[in-house]
């Protein structure tokens, strides 16, 4: 119990409480105090806390668990994109996407930009012909048009966005980005990489956005992560913009959630204007009650489908590229190392961008060479690390690095399909050796990579854990079986495994006297159903800091 409350303001009774709390684990009843657990025990030893201003609420049954956890998502940009932004499908096709941006323009005032998201990203090809450039052109009606894929890495632009962003006076590739051109060397529309920030840079310079329009984004997002449990997360590439609106909701008492940023070091795909020193240098005047800007973020390599990622071997033959190519680092081990040592000097963790197995080893190596001189670490994230070489799997546990690991990766989807197109088979298939982590000590931290994943439903995440099968049943087989983790194990992932990673392990991620007292009450309980219904568990109800902040 916690010290110095005799009566509760809020008691749960009639439930089945999973409380994550080793000590602890399971219970019938809780109650809550200021917004901090109580107690946790029997109906009637909790009863006992009641007087006469407390609610009480019966759950009938029904089950509990903390509130989840994301250690990876976009939040701001979903609510955005929700509240704003033109919506298709990853699996529309060319037609159904000059569709969606012809209606879209035809409800516009002259002058606007037609944004949205997500093409699949395994339609570069298709995309990159003059021709459906020319069908772009003529859809959108004289609006500028630029349309992000669904790995958030690139983009589609017409003929008047790449006008304004500057692509079309370029004779060669920006840095860290490629311009996709046809055989006479005129642009095509696709934008890979920081070519792509280009043209998003100049769509944000031709509007003005308060702090409000930034706060109800981020307000948004978190209304939709409510819908799914989800209590606490980390925003993944925080701007100024971000946490502005981050602090404007919290002071104005409109923050449900605990949010962990990370704070830019290097923009190769949002368009962010300010990032490095002078963004983390900002970050503190947006630290309050429910915000941490806790982190920075590196994108050290891009993604495979676009042969941005960094591998050891090399990737498949294209006529771009050649026969041995690689991929590459956004900077050498030294920046890496500097990067590191600055943020040790900030007391600020590091969430790294890493997806291909080359990339994964200059982390480790540069994490070793840094706790070998200073004794300790910042807390560290491998951000999707989807490939890692077996040789580096048991460096995460031993060096204290936290795998911050993104579904759908975890079992096959389209993306399978774009990275078998450009990686050597079984190679592409090595996708995210969760069983290995865990088995060698390492802390698996389950993020949703959202809105790059087209929802952040953790349940889909911790069924793909399981069963290395796609939860929805579109696409057959399963994805490296050996690599499947158990119920508990996925479940830790999206509650104690995350706010550890996040440094929020004392305030939220267990229901136990003295933590935050956020918990969702889902429609059955994952512990008792077939691996298989794992993806159809549902929320029914979200708290947050003992207040309900979704029922369904």
């Amino acid at each position: 119990m916690v010290e110095g409350h005799a009566q509760a303001d809020l008691v749960v009774t009639g439930a089945v409480v999973r409380t994550l709390d080793a000590d602890n684990p399971s219970a019938q009843a809780f109650a809550v105090a200021g917004g901090v657990v109580l107690a946790v025990g029997d109906d009637h030893a909790v009863r006992a806390l009641t007087g006469p201003g407390t609610q009480t609420v019966d759950l009938g049954g029904a089950v509990v668990l903390p509130g989840l956890v994301d250690v990876h998502n976009h939040h701001a940009i979903a609510g955005e994109v929700d509240l704003h932004q033109l919506k298709v499908s990853s699996t529309a096709s060319v037609e159904d996407v000059i569709a969606a941006v012809a209606r879209r323009a035809a409800d516009l005032p002259d002058g606007d930009w037609v944004v949205g998201e997500s093409w699949g990203v395994a339609m570069i090809d298709q995309l990159s012909d003059r021709t459906v450039l020319a069908a772009l052109d003529e859809a959108a009606a004289g609006h500028p048009v630029v349309l992000t894929d669904d790995s958030h890495h690139n983009r589609w632009a017409n003929t008047a966005a790449m006008r304004a962003g500057g692509v079309l006076d370029l004779t060669g590739d920006p840095p860290g980005g490629h311009v996709v051109r046809d055989a006479t060397g005129a642009p095509t529309g696709v934008l890979v990489e920081s070519a792509g920030a280009m043209v998003s840079r100049a769509h944000r310079s031709t509007t003005h956005r308060n702090t409000e329009y930034h706060a109800r984004n981020s307000e948004r997002g978190i209304e939709l992560l409510h819908r799914f449990g989800i209590v606490a997360f980390q925003e993944a590439a925080a701007s100024l913009d971000t946490m502005a609106g981050l602090h404007a909701l919290d002071t104005e008492g409109r923050l449900a959630a605990w949010v962990v940023s990370s704070m830019l070091v290097n923009d190769l795909i949002f368009g962010t204007e300010v990032v490095g020193e002078p963004l983390i240098s900002a970050g503190e005047q947006f630290r309050s009650a429910h915000h941490r800007p806790d982190f920075i973020k590196i994108f050290l390599d891009g993604i495979p489908p676009s042969r941005t990622s960094a591998f050891l071997q090399p990737y498949l033959p294209d006529e771009a590229h050649g026969a041995c190519f690689h991929g590459a680092t956004t900077m050498d081990a030294d920046a890496l190392e500097a990067w590191i040592r600055r943020a040790v000097e900030l007391g600020l963790g590091v969430k790294v961008h890493g997806i291909g197995d080359a990339s994964v080893r200059m982390v480790l190596d540069t994490a070793e060479r840094v706790r070998a001189d200073l004794g300790a670490l910042p807390p560290m994230h491998v951000a999707h690390g989807q490939y890692v070489h077996p040789d580096d799997v048991p460096r995460f546990g031993q060096l204290g690095v936290h795998a911050d690991i993104s579904p759908p990766l975890w079992f096959p989807t389209p993306l399978l399909q774009a990275l078998r197109a450009v990686l050597p088979r079984p190679a592409a298939d090595r996708v995210h050796p969760n069983r290995d982590l865990l088995d060698s000590g390492a802390v698996l931290a389950a993020g949703s990579d959202w809105p790059v994943t087209g929802t952040p439903d953790p349940w889909l995440g911790i069924a793909g854990l399981v069963t290395r099968s796609d939860p929805t049943g579109r696409f057959p087989g399963e994805l490296w079986p050996e690599q499947a983790i158990t119920v508990s194990e996925a479940i830790a992932a999206y509650t104690t495994g995350a706010a550890t990673a996040m440094g929020l392990a004392d305030v939220t991620g267990r229901l136990t006297p003295g933590m935050s007292a956020d918990f969702v009450v889902l429609d059955r309980d994952p512990f008792a159903v077939p691996a298989q219904e794992l993806g159809s568990v549902t929320t029914r109800e979200t708290w947050f800091a003992g207040t309900k902040v979704f029922e369904a």
